[in-house]
C-alpha cells in the first residue's frame, strides 16, 4: 500500500468499467462546503486545439523519477508521460497492449512478449528485446533496491528469445506478473542508457530516455519538472496536443487551491478535499471525479503492539463515525469503505462488483460494543501511536476523529507528527516505522484486478507494512494468482477480502473518488487514478 491520497469509485453511468452507487446529475448542491452531488467520468470533454505550455501542479515534489523507486503519486504522475510499461491501463481500467503488441501464455508458468517494432527512445535509438530484458531485470537487482521486486518474486529467467521477443519463466503460476506489465515492474527504458547514467539514473543530474509521448527537459530540483512534446512517438492517436508541460510543486493546499484560482496553475490531480466546494464554485475552472481503487484505511504497523489483539483492531473499526469522516476529510464526496480494497478495484469484472459488495455488511459504528472488546482484550489504557502530517489535509482530519474515538474506548491513541518527507518515507523505509502503530494510507490498485491490491498482505510483500502474515491468506492468495480465468480468480478474491476483514491487518475507512482541477483554458485530460500509467498529458489542449 503507498502514501497515495484520497480515493475510491463512486460511479454514476454504466458506461465505466465499474460499479455505481448512488449519486445524481451535473447540478451540484453544496452545504458548509460540502459537495454532495457529484459524477463520475473516466474524462473530461476533449481538447479543441493545441496548446504551447501547460503548467501542472503537485502536492511534492518527485524523489525519483526512476521507474524502479516510483512507487507514490508525484513520481508517477510525470512518469506516466515519459515513459511506458509492456502493457497499458486504459482510463475506463481495461488492460491494452502498450510496448508490447501482443503476449501469450504458452503455458502457466510462461509468458511471452511479442515487442512492437519501429518504437523509438527520446534519443532517437530503437527499442529492442535487449532493452526489454535489461528493464526488467533490473527491477530483481538488489543492488536497485526496487519497489516492485516483489512483483518478479516467482520469475526464474527473463530471455530474449527473438529480435523483438522477450519470455519470462515463472516457478509457479502468477497471473498478477502479466497484468503488473500495465504498471512500474513492466516500464521499459534503454539498456545503453541505464548503463550510461549509472546511479544517477532518474535523477535531475542522470535524468531518464525512454519511449513516452514527452521526454524529459528539465528537472529544476525544488522548483520544477519541465516535460516537452516527443515528435517521434510510435503512437499517433496520443501524440501530444501541448508543447510543454511544466509541473509545480505545492505542499501547502490553500496554497495549491489558490494556485488554481489565480491560474498559475492550469491543473493538478488530487484536488485539496477541503477546497472541492470552493473550486467548483469559482467560475475559473472544473473539478471532475474520476473513477478509483483506492480505499483510505489504517494500516496496522505493529502487530505485537497494543494493535496486535484483533479485538482492538475490531474495537478500533466499530468507534470510527465513518459518515462523519467523508465529511470532513472528504468534502463529502465519499462513502464509507466496506473493505480494504475498494469497490473500483474489481473493475475487471464490473458485473461482479456488486455481488462482491453488497453482501457485506455497512461498517458498524457501536462505541458500548467497542469499549467492551476493549476491556476484553485488557487494554484499557494502552498506547497507540499513530503518525499524521501536513502532508494533506485529509491525514490530519483522520487522525484526529482516530485519536477522538480511540479515546472514547479506552485507548490512549497518541499523534506523533512528522513532516511530508518524513510521512512518506513510512512506505518506503522499513526503519521509519519504529515505534509507530498506525499509520493513514491510500491503498490502490495499478491495475483492474482486486487480487493486486491483497497481494499487498502477503507474507513478506513490500507493501506489507506491520509484517502480517498468515498461511491461510497466503494459501488463498496462491490459489487466485494460479487461476487466469478472471471471473474464477474474482471468486477467489473474495475469500481474501473475506480474511481481510476478519483479521484487519488495515482498517478501512472510507473511499472518494479521483479529482482533478482543469482550469478554464484546458481540457482533455483523463480523470481518474489510471493517470498514473496512462500517458495523460498528451490529451490536454485548449478548451475554446
Amino acid at each position: 500500500m503507498r502514501m497515495r491520497r484520497t480515493a475510491v469509485l463512486i460511479a454514476c453511468t454504466t458506461a465505466l468499467a465499474v460499479a455505481a452507487t448512488a449519486c445524481s446529475g451535473a447540478n451540484t448542491s453544496q452545504r458548509k462546503g460540502i459537495v454532495t452531488d457529484y459524477q463520475v467520468t473516466p474524462t473530461s470533454p476533449p481538447a479543441k486545439g493545441g496548446l504551447d505550455s501547460v503548467t501542472w501542479s503537485l502536492y511534492a515534489e518527485p524523489y525519483t523519477l526512476d521507474y524502479a523507486l516510483a512507487y507514490d503519486y508525484p513520481p508517477n504522475t510525470v512518469l506516466a508521460n515519459v515513459c511506458e510499461q509492456l502493457m497499458r491501463v486504459t482510463p475506463d481500467h481495461r488492460i491494452e497492449p502498450g510496448l508490447a503488441v501482443k503476449y501469450d501464455r504458452p503455458d502457466p508458468r510462461t509468458l511471452v512478449y511479442t515487442l512492437r517494432p519501429g518504437v523509438r527512445f527520446h534519443d532517437g535509438t530503437t527499442m529492442t528485446a535487449d532493452d526489454v530484458v535489461a528493464s526488467l531485470k533490473r527491477q530483481m537487482e538488489p543492488a536497485v533496491g526496487s519497489a516492485w521486486a516483489s512483483a518478479f518474486k516467482n520469475v526464474e529467467t527473463i530471455e530474449k528469445t527473438g529480435p523483438l521477443e522477450v519470455t519470462l519463466r515463472l516457478s509457479r503460476p502468477d497471473v498478477l506478473l502479466h497484468e503488473m506489465m500495465a504498471a512500474s515492474p513492466g516500464t521499459i527504458e534503454s539498456a545503453a542508457y541505464l548503463k550510461k547514467a549509472g546511479k544517477d539514473y532518474g535523477t535531475a543530474k542522470g535524468g531518464v530516455n525512454c519511449t513516452g509521448p514527452f521526454a524529459l527537459d528539465e528537472w529544476s530540483r525544488g522548483d520544477s519538472v519541465t516535460l516537452k512534446a516527443f515528435p517521434g512517438y510510435w503512437d499517433r492517436s496520443l501524440a501530444p496536443k501541448t508543447k510543454s508541460v511544466r509541473f509545480t510543486f505545492i505542499e501547502d493546499p490553500a496554497a495549491r487551491a489558490n494556485a488554481f484560482l489565480s491560474g498559475t496553475a492550469d491543473g493538478g490531480y488530487m484536488v485539496p478535499s477541503s477546497a472541492l466546494a470552493q473550486l467548483r464554485d469559482s467560475g475559473k475552472g472544473k473539478v471532475y471525479f474520476g473513477p478509483n481503487t483506492t480505499t483510505a484505511g489504517l494500516a496496522v504497523l505493529d502487530l505485537k503492539g497494543t494493535l496486535g489483539d484483533v479485538r482492538v483492531r475490531r474495537a478500533l473499526s466499530m468507534a470510527l463515525d465513518r459518515k462523519e469522516i467523508v465529511k470532513a476529510a472528504a468534502g463529502g464526496v465519499g462513502t464509507p469503505a466496506k473493505a480494504p480494497a475498494a469497490r473500483g478495484a474489481w473493475a475487471l469484472v464490473p458485473d461482479r462488483t456488486d455481488k462482491y459488495f453488497d453482501a457485506l455488511p455497512e461498517p458498524e459504528y457501536d462505541i458500548a460494543a467497542a469499549k467492551k472488546l476493549v476491556r476484553g482484550a485488557g487494554a484499557e489504557g494502552r498506547k497507540v501511536t499513530l503518525v499524521t502530517s501536513t502532508l494533506a489535509p485529509e491525514i490530519s482530519v483522520v487522525a484526529n476523529a482516530v485519536q477522538g474515538a480511540g479515546r472514547q474506548i479506552g485507548l490512549d491513541v497518541r499523534l506523533k507528527s512528522v513532516s511530508p518527507d518524513a510521512y512518506s518515507s513510512i512506505f518506503v523505509d522499513p526503519s521509519a516505522r519504529a515505534g509507530l502503530d498506525l499509520v493513514i494510507t491510500n491503498g490502490y490498485d495499478n491495475t483492474p484486478d482486486p487480487l493486486e491490491f491483497y497481494q499487498l498482505l502477503r507474507t513478506g510483500d513490500f507493501g506489507n507494512y506491520g509484517n502480517y502474515s498468515n498461511p491461510e491468506f497466503d494459501a488463498a492468495f496462491d490459489r487466485a494468482n494460479a487461476e487466469p480465468d478472471p471471473g474464477k480468480r474474482a471468486d477467489l478474491t473474495a475469500e481474501l477480502q473475506r480474511i481481510a476483514l476478519r483479521d484487519l491487518p488495515s482498517i478501512p475507512v472510507y473511499e472518494a473518488p479521483y479529482s482533478v482541477f482543469l482550469g478554464n483554458r484546458v481540457t482533455g485530460a483523463p480523470t481518474g487514478i489510471a493517470q498514473l500509467y496512462y500517458p495523460w498529458a498528451a490529451s490536454i489542449g485548449a478548451a475554446k
